[in-house]
């Protein structure tokens, strides 16, 4: 039997968030592996027609899809009410209100 949209999405949505954890714990090791988590995680989420959520949106390049760590390979700035990332690995900016 199919599953619903809703039931995809919800076990989407915990691979996504399993998939970001992994990359969290192996970036250490092997960034180039944590990357690959996330450009999986953001395939699995495509799928799907599923919304990231805000606090893992951040934490990756909307550009080259790097999994970003502050101070490793990303900045973190505030101005005007904004939170600016910089990646260091495609050198471009990412800028989202302070919430």
């Amino acid at each position: 039997m199919k599953k619903g949209k809703v039931q995809r999405r919800k076990e989407a949505l915990i691979l996504v968030r399993k998939l970001f954890d992994d990359a969290k714990s192996s970036f250490n090791k092997n960034p180039s592996l944590s990357n690959n988590y996330i450009k999986l995680a953001r395939k699995t989420a495509m799928k799907v027609n599923l919304r990231m959520p805000r606090e893992l949106k951040r934490r990756y390049c909307k550009h080259c899809y790097f999994y970003l760590v502050p101070g490793k390979n990303s900045r973190v700035r505030i101005h005007k009410s904004r939170v600016i990332y910089y990646c260091f690995n495609c050198r471009k900016y990412m800028r989202f209100l302070k919430r």
